[in-house]
């Protein structure tokens, strides 16, 4: 067994709804941990997969995801064959740490961030380097990050807008970066939650492709589709980077459901925009609620909002026994919230208030 593997911890699914509700005796539980989307998927997508043809299930999927490629070529704009799909990012996050990392090499990441990036580069056996955000902006640091360049850095990952922060990055600031930084350092950039900012449109940094080879995009179906169950994602990347992490991408690893589920989610843009303006509306009474109270929150746009407070543990708490479940333990000082629906927000926003009193 590797060394590495047996200094790690393995990842701690949150507890099943109905393990909690019993626990606590609650009649509703409201997931808001995960970052979920709050307001479901496309009724196309429901629609699509009950006329599934479930006689086929004997065969192997398309193992090249020629539809739903086609679609995110065309959609995004790029060559169909830069397109790396995997079952979610985490597969994607593995594969690549798998392709370019050998033991002895740095991975540079931001502190807090997706803790999945440090995880898959340990397992290679390569040196986990954290730059802190700033404050009190939570910008992440990337002459900071540049700084700490050198012979032996292979990767860098920037999380954009980042999780748990909710901060976004300027397309102008990460071409700054970019252009600071060596051509063979690798610069992974995790647009998972790029359809939920509002603060700049276009917000992708897509357009970075046509100018640097050592840069990549990553996207998910699982946040804004609202198909985190049915594990969708991919990367846009260089031919040349693409063709060697194909080379080890598991046969059929994306099932027919998940490939036409993405595929119909992928032309119902109708829904993502509902989806996107619905949630700006709920996160912007956060920012508001959080200074009212005289909470420091981080200015979030993703689909959730990260805040700072010393009853970090007993608001979780309270929270939770009202039917609340939210992210706990990334820091002793800090909690996120997924964006609930109006609702629920409301609810939160009281518990929280009457528990600072």
């Amino acid at each position: 067994m590797k060394e590495t593997i047996k200094k790690l911890q393995s990842y701690q699914p949150a507890p099943l709804p109905e393990e909690v509700e019993k626990k606590y005796n609650l009649k509703r539980l409201a997931r808001l941990s995960a970052n979920e989307n709050s307001y479901g998927q496309s009724p196309r997508v429901v629609t699509a997969l009950q006329h599934f043809d479930f006689n086929e299930l004997n065969y192997y999927p398309d193992g090249y995801a020629t539809q739903l490629r086609a679609r995110v070529a065309n959609k995004l704009k790029v060559d169909g064959d830069n397109i790396i799909f995997g079952v979610g990012l985490d597969e994607i996050i593995a594969y690549l740490s798998r392709v370019f990392l050998e033991p002895g090499d740095e991975v540079i990441v931001s502190q807090p961030t997706f803790s999945e990036y440090a995880l898959n580069a340990q397992i290679e056996g390569a040196k986990v380097i954290e730059v802190p955000v700033q404050e009190p902006s939570g910008k992440q640091n990337l002459a900071k990050m540049v700084d700490l360049m050198n012979s032996r850095t292979k990767m860098v990952w920037l999380c954009n807008p980042n999780n748990p922060t909710g901060v976004y990055e300027s397309v102008a600031d990460l071409r700054s970066f970019m252009q600071k930084v060596p051509q063979d350092v690798l610069v992974l950039i995790d647009e998972a939650y790029i359809q939920f900012v509002t603060d700049a449109q276009p917000a992708t940094a897509l357009p970075l492709l046509k100018e640097f080879d050592n840069i990549a995009i990553m996207r998910t179906f699982s946040k804004i589709y609202g198909l985190a169950n049915l594990r969708v994602g991919f990367i846009v990347m260089s031919q040349q980077l693409a063709n060697y992490v194909q080379t080890i991408r598991l046969p059929y690893n994306l099932n027919s459901l998940s490939q036409l589920a993405a595929s119909v989610a992928l032309d119902d843009q109708a829904f993502v925009e509902d989806v996107r303006a619905k949630n700006r509306v709920e996160r912007d009474r956060w920012e508001q609620f959080f200074r009212q109270v005289g909470l420091q929150s981080y200015h979030s746009q993703a689909n959730f909002v990260y805040f700072k407070t010393d009853q970090a543990a007993a608001l979780g708490k309270k929270l939770l026994l009202n039917g609340y479940q939210i992210r706990e333990g990334l820091a002793p000082d800090a909690l996120r919230i997924s964006v609930g629906k109006a609702a629920d927000n409301v609810a939160m926003q009281k518990i929280i208030a009457d528990t600072l009193q």
